[in-house]
């Protein structure tokens, strides 16, 4: 299998803080990436730089086999996936929805003059549906909800067909039967054999869909612990990561975690930091 993601060494400083440093790590096609981490950790730069939209500082990052820093950003950004608070902001509140998603044929945010062709309008329609907001096509994007709205990016960003698709915290915000839905059916996306390189960060282990392959731990911009899901996120794993004393637990294909208390005399990584309060 070829490398969708292949970073070698990668840093980044801005405003002189250092917010990801000596990241090695490869994606290969058919992988399915969770990034695990608190606020702070680096985990939307890595994103930002998986996405082509910031370079790094050190090091040689490659997406979809072209060098970041070698290569005309603008046309490899359309063969990338991208659903981001970020993303959001950046929609007109009195965009239709179906406009939203046919919009990143373009990739552009807001509709003007571009044609689209009744193949596209087709398309947008399928995605939405199959993430269970078809009958949100006519709406307005600033009439929905933050479910609805999460729902209505991921479509727009698997629009293109994409090679690599990066979901930054898809289910942030949502309540626990939306979170459950989404968390559903982003695990049919990773379990179909066509779909692309998924990447999802998150802070909960509770947020990982079925069919997620691997795991990236991430704390204070540099790795924890990464590789297969399944021997790499343990609870010492996990603890080292967060910085709290840890129950992790396993019930079939999903995780879920929460605070313990320490054994009489017991010792952790958590006794040398303080809890992070802000940040990515």
């Amino acid at each position: 299998m070829s490398d969708v993601v292949e970073f070698a060494g990668v840093g980044v400083v801005r405003g002189g803080a250092t917010l990801v440093e000596a990241i090695d790590w490869e994606i290969e096609e058919g992988e399915r990436w969770v990034v695990l981490g608190p606020n702070g950790a680096g985990k939307t730069t890595l994103l930002q730089l998986a996405a082509a939209r910031m370079h790094p500082t050190r090091g040689v990052a490659r997406v979809l086999g072209e060098r970041l820093g070698a290569v005309d950003v603008f046309e490899l950004r359309p063969r990338i996936g991208l659903a981001s608070s970020s993303l959001a902001e950046r929609i007109p509140g009195d965009e239709l929805v179906r406009d939203v998603v046919l919009t990143a044929s373009y990739g552009v945010v807001g509709r003007w003059r571009e044609q689209y062709e009744r193949m596209d309008v087709s398309r947008a329609r399928h995605l939405l549906a199959a993430l269970g907001a078809e009958h949100l096509l006519e709406r307005t994007y600033g009439t929905l909800s933050e479910g609805e709205r999460k729902r209505v990016l991921i479509a727009r960003a698997l629009m293109t067909d994409p090679e690599l698709m990066l979901l930054d915290e898809p289910a942030a915000g949502l309540d626990l039967a939306g979170r459950e839905d989404l968390v559903q059916r982003l695990g049919l996306i990773a379990q179909d054999l066509d779909a692309p390189a998924l990447v999802l960060v998150t802070h909960h282990v509770e947020e990982i869909p079925p069919g997620f392959t691997d795991v990236l731990l991430l704390r204070d911009g540099v790795v924890v612990a990464a590789g297969p899901i399944g021997s790499t996120l343990t609870q010492e794993s996990l603890e080292e990561t967060f910085r709290i004393p840890l129950t992790l637990e396993r019930h079939g294909d999903r995780w879920a975690a929460r605070a313990r208390v320490p054994e009489p005399g017991e010792t952790g990584p958590w006794q040398s930091s303080s809890t992070d309060t802000d940040g990515d």
